[in-house]
């Protein structure tokens, strides 16, 4: 873990096309997995005990990379600002460079499986790829205007989305306590979608 004062300068990762694309997203992310809860709601699906079991087991995986993210990173992690001071290489982030998202992609794709919509899950990673590569490209670029080499080496190291075994050290502080908190209202979200499917299955 290292601090640093943000540069004034920015990158020209930051001012690429893709990186421009990714700031609207990124801005408009709150709103943007509604299709992929919305898609496996309505349409027609086979839900089964298997599908249940498999989808939650997904959706815990995924939760609990989400959680191993913030408790690294701090609950910074949820805006993702300008305003970062330090760079976070261990823990999760020494497996892959966007934990969260790829929590956040396992999430959704468990759901779709506990949905039994499974023609949606092709369709689903497809628009997954698009949109997380963009606003990564977007946060990458500030990133890489704030801490500069020091991110380019980490970049280079560090797989953006599949983990693998880091080759350093992966200990840092770790606040789990704090991390769990910040991700109580996820947790709600998933009992509520949770809910939402167990009343699609009764109907």
């Amino acid at each position: 873990m290292t601090t640093h004062t943000p540069a004034p300068t920015i990158s020209e990762a930051e001012r690429s096309s893709a990186a421009r694309i990714g700031q609207v997203l990124f801005k408009n992310r709150g709103w943007l997995p509604v299709p992929f809860l919305a898609v496996p709601l309505l349409a027609p699906g086979t839900q089964s005990a298997t599908t249940w079991i498999v989808g939650l087991v997904i959706v815990a995986i995924g939760e609990l990379i989400r959680t191993a993210g913030v408790a690294a990173a701090g609950t910074v992690t949820r805006r993702r600002s300008r305003d970062v001071q330090r760079l976070v290489t261990y823990g999760a982030f020494a497996w892959c460079r966007n934990p969260l998202y790829v929590g956040n992609f396992l999430a959704w794709i468990g759901f779709t499986v506990v949905s039994g919509v499974f023609w949606f899950i092709p369709v689903a990673i497809v628009i997954f790829a698009i949109e997380y590569t963009l606003i990564v490209r977007y946060e990458e670029g500030v990133l890489e205007s704030i801490f500069g080499q020091e991110y380019l080496d980490y970049k280079a190291r560090t797989p953006r989305w599949f983990g693998r075994p880091p080759a350093g050290a992966t200990t840092g502080p770790h606040d789990w306590k704090e991390a769990i908190w910040s991700e109580r209202s996820t947790i709600l979200q998933y009992v509520a979608i949770i809910a939402a499917f167990w009343y699609k299955g009764r109907m």
